[in-house]
């Protein structure tokens, strides 16, 4: 008995610390100064901005691929008619670095970093809003069989892909939730 009312007490606690620990969603503002955010009503409109964003065709195929993780990521109801602005994805690097060397001084695995930079622009005027770099470390084993290391290899750009996607969608949300709270207007950060 004694053991399950320690287990709630831990519980309790956990759910008192998140609860104050100052959490605020990113995408979406409370509409009053309530201390519960769910009253059935949100202010969108981070996300809305957010969904004004044309992002650019990116070349080469871990282009293709961050390029349809930010469409689903940014526009997920579809790409915007008159957009706001434009995002550029461009300068991806990729190198490869080998690990866990046998007798022979053939690798075993290999760490490879992918690397992006990105720029947020005004569609108006063409004035840059936000840049910045990403990153992502990914890591494969060599297998005797070369498929299973091309199958590998392809897994990893996929997850690099899903990695740097991710990334670049929380700085954008980020720069909105900063711009659209604290000064008004996205324009002026």
């Amino acid at each position: 008995m004694l053991h399950k009312f320690k287990k709630i007490s831990v519980f309790c606690m956990l759910l008192l610390t998140i609860a104050g620990c100052g959490f605020e969603p990113l995408y979406v503002e409370r509409k009053s100064d309530e201390k519960w955010y769910y009253k059935g009503e949100f202010d969108t409109s981070i996300s809305d901005e957010i969904a004004q964003i044309k992002i650019e065709p990116i070349a080469d195929r871990l282009g293709q691929l961050i390029r349809n993780d930010l469409l689903d990521n940014l526009t997920p109801k579809g790409i915007p008619s008159k957009p706001k602005y434009r995002l550029e994805v461009f300068n991806i690097k990729k190198s490869v670095t080998e690990q866990a060397m046998r007798d022979d001084i053939t690798a075993t695995r290999e760490k490879v970093r992918y690397t992006v930079q990105y720029r947020l622009f005004n569609a108006n005027d063409n004035k840059e809003v936000v840049s910045g770099n990403s990153i992502a470390y990914l890591g494969y084993d060599i297998m005797a069989n070369p498929y299973s290391t091309t199958y590998a290899q392809k897994k990893i750009e996929k997850d690099a892909a899903k990695i740097l996607a991710n990334d670049i969608s929380l700085r954008m949300g980020a720069y909105f939730h900063s711009s659209l709270t604290k000064r008004g207007n996205p324009n002026e950060f």
